[in-house]
């Protein structure tokens, strides 16, 4: 049985949640507040030395942190993982700008401002600018798409869906991106998630 350490407030962790959901996967998950320290624990720490969430811990004891390495893992040969050598590579495009350019700024938004309680005010405007682009990205790349790599929903999807459908949280308006929009009501349907905000 797969072990889990996960945050339901993180949409890191629930995203590898969705995937092994999605693959029919039983596992365990165990509820890790990071905001209360729980990744911060020796007991934590001797399974992620990073002390981040979300951790996997494999049948045989193995363990393995970074959401999309987890991801990756966890899909190895199912259809959420193009068979098409472009589109797979197109996959990884989005999984490593989602770390990179994406999840810095919109994630971050959604802790300070939804979970933190920190004002507006206190936060780095460039947080806003940065994660606006990230949606301008999205939307420009899913205008006449209706997924981000390849003709079906891949971990591209599921990976950026995780914190996209809750940017309002973190003070984004959705109502300017269309394309955006219906792309996640196509990820939720498709994951059998509710609506989010």
């Amino acid at each position: 049985m797969l072990t889990i350490y996960g945050s339901s407030t993180s949409g890191n962790c629930l995203k590898v949640k969705w995937v092994a959901e999605r693959l029919g996967l039983p596992f365990d998950w165990i509820e890790t507040d990071t905001f209360k320290g729980e990744t911060r624990t020796p007991a934590f720490l001797a399974i992620n030395p990073a002390g981040q969430a979300p951790a996997l811990v494999l049948d045989d004891g193995r363990a393995l942190a970074q959401s999309n390495a987890i991801l990756l893992h966890l899909a190895e040969g199912s259809d959420l993982i193009p068979k098409d050598a472009f589109a797979r590579a197109k996959m990884f495009e989005w999984l490593f700008w989602e770390q990179y350019s994406h999840e810095p700024a919109i994630a971050v938004r959604i802790a300070r401002l939804h979970f933190m309680g920190v004002a507006e005010a206190d936060l780095d405007p460039a947080l806003k600018t940065k994660g606006e682009a990230a949606l301008a990205r999205m939307e420009l790349a899913l205008q006449g798409a209706d997924w981000l790599a390849g003709e079906a929903l891949s971990l591209a999807d599921i990976a950026l869906a995780a914190y996209t459908r809750n940017a309002p949280k973190g003070g984004f308006d959705l109502a300017p991106y269309p394309a955006l929009r219906a792309w996640i009501g196509r990820v939720e349907t498709a994951l059998g998630l509710e609506t989010a905000v």
